[in-house]
């Protein structure tokens, strides 16, 4: 029983002296920006009429959790994206939760992937899961991609095997007012 015990308070003693891994340090990074919202603009793949090109892009870091952050990512008036961060097992998971006006969930929402690897603390990559996959069968060859630099946050999406490619990156720096909500 001793012996147990001790290998017990062993184990317990090692994971906590464990380094934070780099998925948890790039999610800590939302911490000191909780509340706060931030200014985007298109640096790659917006079209005329695609909805994005001309209107205001505003990213707001609504929830910070040790294990979760919601960043609702507005496009004009339109309040229905929401990009979920959680962090599991050493990983993360990117997920974009859509709402209708009402706040009921749209019938594409909770699509995204999780890092196949820690990634690092300014770089993690998600692959589209089977859950998109099934979901979206298109969006199964999507991949996304947030970098944080301490003074940008950009979201990156590449469809593989096509010229998809949308990327739009927000200054960090520069807080702005707004009191926007998510429906």
């Amino acid at each position: 029983m001793r012996i147990l015990l001790s290998l017990f308070l062993f184990a317990i003693s090692f994971s906590y002296g464990q380094e934070k891994s780099e998925a948890k340090k790039f999610l800590e990074q939302f911490e000191p920006l909780e509340g706060q919202y931030f200014e985007g603009e298109i640096v790659a793949g917006g079209k005329e009429g695609d909805g994005f090109v001309g209107q205001k892009l505003l990213m707001q870091v609504k929830s910070y959790a040790d294990r979760e952050v919601k960043i609702p990512f507005y496009v004009g008036e339109d309040k229905s994206r929401t990009w979920v961060f959680t962090y599991s097992n050493h990983t993360l998971t990117l997920k974009h939760d859509h709402r209708h006006a009402d706040g009921s969930p749209d019938n594409l929402t909770f699509y995204g992937g999780t890092a196949n690897n820690h990634g690092s603390e300014t770089f993690q990559m998600f692959p589209a899961d089977q859950e998109t996959c099934q979901m979206i069968d298109y969006a199964c060859y999507n991949v996304w991609w947030i970098t944080m630099d301490g003074s940008t946050f950009t979201y990156n999406l590449r469809r593989i095997g096509t010229d998809r490619f949308f990327s739009v990156k927000f200054d960090l720096s520069k807080p702005v007012p707004s009191d926007f909500q998510p429906w």
